[in-house]
C-alpha cells in the first residue's frame, strides 16, 4: 500500500489535549469485523466482549521523563534534548534528539540544571535531529540515573501543543506500567482503571504482560509513497515464559486473545512460532506492520485513533482492514470522538 492512502484530514478540535476526567470513560467505538457493524459504547464495557479464560495482553512498559531542557555552551542558547535510548551504561552514551538541531554539532557540550552539575558531549550526528550524547557525570550510575530523572520532564507528544501539568505524570502512565524504558505511552493501556481491571479479574479474564519499550520507531514518520520500503527503528521487547504459556493456551482452547495497543500486537507478532504459538523473547525488532498482514496470535485488539499517515493507523488498518477502518475514523469524527494520545478508544473484534 501507499503513504498517500493513509491521508485524512485531522481538524485541531478532534485532538483530545487532555484525558478523560476518569480513565475508563472515554468512548468506546467496538467494531465487528465479521458483519462490519459499529457499536458506540463507553470504554469500561470492553469487558462485555470478553468471557472467562480469555487473555487480554498489555504492554507494561513505564515511561520515564525523557525531555529535557539544556543550555549551550558559550551561547547559552536554550536546547531541547530527548532522550531516546541509553546504548552504554558504563559511558554514560544516549541517543537523543535535539531542537533546534541546526545549532548543535559534534564537539558541543551542553549543560543541564540550574547549577549545570550535569554536562554532555555530542560525539556524533545520527540523523537530522538524531544526535549521540556522551553523559559527564562524576557519581554513581544510580545518581546520574536520579539526575537525569529530577531534571528530565514528562515526554507529553508535541501535537497536544500545551505545556505539561503536575497531572499529566500520573496520567501520561498505564496503572499497570512496571518496567522502566519508554519514551512514550502505550496509550491503549490509558483506558483501564484499576476498577476495570478488578472486574475483569472477577469475571475470570486472564491478563498477561509483555514489555516493549517505545521509542523513535513507533512515532517516527513515514517517509516512503512505497510502505515495503519504510525501515522501522528497533524497539526493546521483552516476552516471558508465564506469557507464553497463558497465551498458548488460549490458543490452544481457542478462547479470546486481545492485543491492548499496537506495541503490544507488535511484540507477539514478533516472536510467533512455526505452528503459530508465542515464543519467549528478548531482543530489539523492527517489524512494521500495514495492509495486507496475517495475524498470528490475538483475534482482537484495542487501540486509539490514529493521526494521519502513522505507523499506528497503518497497523490498526492492517487489523481491521482498510476500507472498515477508513470507514470507522469518518464515523468517529461525525460521532465527536477524540483522536490521538489522549483520546477515544477502538475495540477490533474478529
Amino acid at each position: 500500500m501507499k503513504l498517500s492512502q493513509f491521508g485524512y484530514k485531522l481538524p485541531e478540535e478532534f485532538i483530545a489535549k487532555y484525558p478523560a476526567e476518569n480513565r475508563d470513560e472515554s468512548k468506546l467505538m467496538v467494531l465487528h469485523k465479521s458483519t462490519g457493524k459499529i457499536e458506540h459504547k463507553v470504554f469500561k464495557d470492553v469487558i462485555d466482549y470478553f468471557d472467562e479464560k480469555d487473555v487480554f495482553v498489555m504492554n507494561d512498559t513505564k515511561v520515564f521523563p525523557a525531555r529535557l531542557y539544556g543550555n549551550k555552551e558559550k551561547t547559552g542558547a536554550r536546547i531541547e534534548v530527548f532522550l531516546l535510548r541509553e546504548l552504554n551504561p558504563t559511558t554514560k552514551l544516549w541517543d537523543v534528539l535535539v531542537d533546534p538541531a541546526r545549532k548543535i554539532r559534534i564537539g558541543n557540550k551542553l549543560y543541564f540544571g540550574e547549577d549545570e552539575s550535569l554536562v554532555a558531549e555530542v560525539i556524533d550526528n545520527t540523523t537530522s535531529r538524531g544526535r549521540t550524547l556522551r553523559f559527564l557525570y562524576d557519581g554513581t550510575y544510580e545518581e546520574f540515573r536520579k539526575k537525569l530523572k529530577d531534571l528530565g520532564e514528562t515526554p507529553l507528544p508535541r501535537e497536544l501543543e500545551r505545556e505539561v501539568e503536575e497531572s499529566d505524570t500520573e496520567r501520561y502512565q498505564t496503572i499497570y506500567a512496571a518496567n522502566e524504558g519508554a519514551v512514550a505511552a502505550p496509550v491503549a493501556g490509558l483506558h483501564f482503571s484499576r476498577h476495570l481491571l478488578k472486574r475483569l479479574e472477577i469475571k475470570g479474564v486472564n491478563v498477561a504482560t509483555v514489555t516493549m519499550h517505545i521509542g523513535l520507531g513507533t512515532f517516527a514518520p513515514v517517509e516512503v509513497e512505497d510502505l515495503s520500503k519504510h525501515k522501522m527503528d528497533s524497539e526493546q521487547a521483552f516476552i516471558t515464559e508465564p506469557t507464553v504459556a497463558m497465551v498458548n493456551e488460549a490458543i490452544d482452547n481457542k478462547r479470546n486473545i486481545c492485543a491492548v495497543g499496537t506495541t503490544t500486537m507488535r511484540s507477539l507478532e514478533s516472536a510467533v512460532s512455526s505452528d503459530g504459538h508465542l515464543n519467549t523473547y528478548e531482543g530489539w525488532t523492527n517489524k512494521f506492520i500495514f495492509p495486507p498482514y496475517d495475524f498470528s496470535i490475538a483475534n482482537s485488539m484495542i487501540t486509539n485513533f490514529h493521526h494521519p499517515k502513522s505507523t499506528l493507523m497503518m497497523q490498526a488498518a492492517a487489523f481491521a482492514g482498510y476500507d472498515f477502518l477508513k470507514e470507522a475514523y469518518d464515523v468517529a469524527m461525525k460521532e465527536g470522538y477524540k483522536f490521538s494520545t489522549y483520546g477515544d478508544a477502538m475495540l477490533i473484534l474478529e
